[in-house]
């Protein structure tokens, strides 16, 4: 018996999961492993890493993870630029400027990326079978539309087109994916034509009501089982369940057209709830995800604020050190960022402590250079100082030893571990020779004393025959003034801070008594030239010859007073002691003076004479 078919097919035929979610699994990223569980595994390694990718490159397209791919190559690079990184800290550390290193070629990571590269070509040789394949399953089910249009659109012979509806229904259904750009809309279209021609279809009730009461019941239990996801703790695999449950959905045939809008606002509504969870779960995680990000952002920026070239001693480069292994403490603390921004994230954190600690070793490299230049100037001083340790020319090793006491303030630091050692070497040869002066040279302090008390002596007799209770003759007191002068030059060195002062006060003396008892001693031998020169007549060579021979005495004389004056402000700049060479320096330059001064009226009488 001819049975009569339903008038259409069920309208939810052409499920659109974005009515039930916003989120689809397709457009969600696989969720990160927590980084708490990788950290329980062992350390993996590049041999390893190298050993899965080779596995991977020989397995078919279809069976290779993209996300399991782009982990290991992470994974691989992370340890590859660690070791790069290790490399460049070991050149800079031999004394490399950082600019000139260059990585060496590495055979593992050539194989590394042509492996990779076999891994896209079989992905890609993949991608375009199963392009291929959807585009040819397109065609089919779009064949097998028209034919159902074409039959539906048979309104007299419909009935003869059953069997014919229910095999093309079977076949649709057994045709793999299409492309998803045209999924939607062919459902669509199917789902149209199957309508129209259970719409055209005159069958028996019996049989219509038998198809959808199987459908009601088939579609029942989906809807059962979507309600239960709802309960399940795990969203990521309650939501999976559900693209399972939706897949059946489309696949199981039409229901009474009364209760299609109820049953499929019951199965709508079961689903959006595990989707709802399944969008807040993602929406929780970006929110993590986000501040994560904040705090990351937030460490690398303090430590871009840190000024790397700012220390310049050994506890200003700890301290800076502390901040940085604080702020890498602080980073292993903080999850993951975004997949978009984490990497990205950790590579600029790495480079600047990467930065930081390359500095930081330049820093104490030039420090330890510094430590051991300076070591070796120092112990050059005082080995130069132990060779003039038992000198005997005191007053010239008195001044090498104070140049090499002040060139060893110039120097810089030395390590701890040889400080006072290159130190106590040092100021123990200084001591050596200063002591050995001290007691040579106690002898010399004495008779400078007694040489003091003398000419003390001496101004106390120039003083008494200046004070004008005096009433000594003029012939004696000229006769006891030429005698004083002349013990006075016999007397030795005084202390050197007396010297001047005693000095002055004599030349004083001198002068007042010589003003006073009209000593004439230079007018004499002024008046013994001139008559010298009238005994010779008034020939104008002779006097131009004698003028000239003049001129060349009170060149060289000027020339050696000069000369004395020269070494002898050198002398009081760098003795401060006194020797006798001062002193006799001294009465020679006051010699030079009178002598000079005696052939500047010489020369004046020989010009007045040329006249």
């Amino acid at each position: 018996m001819i049975m009569e078919l339903p008038e259409k097919i069920d309208a939810p035929e052409a499920i659109n999961i974005e009515e039930c979610a916003s989120v689809t699994l397709d457009q969600q990223p696989e969720p990160e492993q927590p980084e708490q569980e990788n950290r329980k595994d062992e350390p993996i390694t590049r041999d390893q890493l190298m050993a899965t990718v080779k596995a991977i490159a020989e397995t078919d397209g279809a069976d290779i993870s993209t996300d399991d791919v782009a982990r290991i190559k992470q994974q691989f690079y992370t340890l590859h630029n660690e070791a790069i990184r290790k490399s460049k800290a070991e050149f800079v550390e031999a004394g490399n400027a950082p600019e000139a290193f260059t990585p060496a070629e590495d055979p593992m990571e050539v194989e590394f990326k042509a492996c990779l590269s076999r891994i896209r070509e079989k992905k890609a040789e993949y991608r375009a079978r199963v392009e291929a394949e959807q585009l040819k399953n397109f065609e089919l089910k779009r064949n097998i539309i028209a034919e159902l249009e074409k039959m539906a659109a048979d309104t007299d012979t419909v009935n003869l087109h059953y069997q014919r509806v229910k095999d093309l229904q079977n076949e649709f259904k057994s045709i793999g994916d299409v492309p998803a750009t045209e999924a939607t809309h062919l459902w669509k279209a199917y789902q149209d034509a199957v309508e129209h021609f259970y719409d055209q279809w005159k069958v028996n009730k019996e049989l219509r009501d038998y198809d959808f009461k199987k459908n009601l019941s088939e579609k029942q239990l989906l809807i059962d089982e979507a309600v239960a996801l709802a309960g399940e703790e795990d969203v990521i695999t309650a939501f999976r369940r559900l693209q399972d449950l939706h897949a059946k959905w489309r696949d199981v045939g039409p229901v009474a057209k009364e209760l299609r809008e109820e049953i499929w606002t019951r199965f709508k509504d079961a689903s959006a709830e595990v989707s709802k969870r399944y969008q807040a779960h993602f929406e929780a995680r970006k929110a993590v995800e986000r501040q994560n990000e904040d705090a990351k952002k937030a460490i690398i920026e303090s430590i871009e604020a840190l000024d790397f070239s700012a220390p310049r001693t050994f506890a200003q480069w700890d301290a800076m050190t502390r901040t940085i292994i604080d702020a890498q403490s602080q980073w292993k603390t903080i999850g993951f960022a975004s997949r978009k921004t984490n990497n990205a994230l950790f590579t600029r954190f790495r480079q600047l402590c990467d930065e930081f600690f390359a500095k930081k070793a330049e820093f104490f490299q030039k420090m330890k250079n510094d430590l051991a230049e300076n070591l070796a100037k120092k112990t050059a001083l005082a080995e130069k100082a132990e060779a003039l340790a038992e000198s005997t020319d005191w007053k010239k090793t008195t001044e090498q030893i104070a140049a090499l006491q002040k060139e060893w303030r110039t120097i810089g630091a030395v390590t701890r571990k040889h400080s006072d050692a290159v130190w106590q070497r040092f100021i123990k040869a200084c001591d050596t020779f200063f002591d050995r002066k001290k007691k040579a040279t106690s002898g010399v302090r004495k008779a400078e004393l007694a040489n003091l008390d003398a000419k003390r002596e001496i101004i106390e007799k120039l003083n008494a025959l200046n004070s004008t209770d005096d009433t000594t003759p003029r012939d004696e007191a000229v006769a006891l003034i030429h005698q004083l002068r002349t013990n006075w030059q016999g007397i030795g060195h005084v202390p050197f801070k007396e010297k001047d002062k005693l000095q002055e006060t004599y030349r004083e003396l001198v002068g007042a008594l010589f003003e006073k008892f009209d000593v004439k001693e230079h007018r004499a031998r002024l008046e013994s030239f001139e008559a010298g020169l009238e005994a010779a007549g008034s020939d104008p060579q002779k006097l131009s010859r004698e003028r000239d021979r003049l001129l060349r005495t009170y060149e060289q004389r000027r020339q050696e007073l000069n000369t004395y004056e020269n070494n002898l402000g050198f002398l009081t700049s760098t003795s401060k002691n006194g020797n006798s060479l001062i002193h006799d320096m001294e009465r020679k330059m006051q010699r030079l003076r009178e002598d000079i001064e005696q052939i500047q009226r010489k020369i004046a009488i020989v010009d007045s004479k040329s006249k």
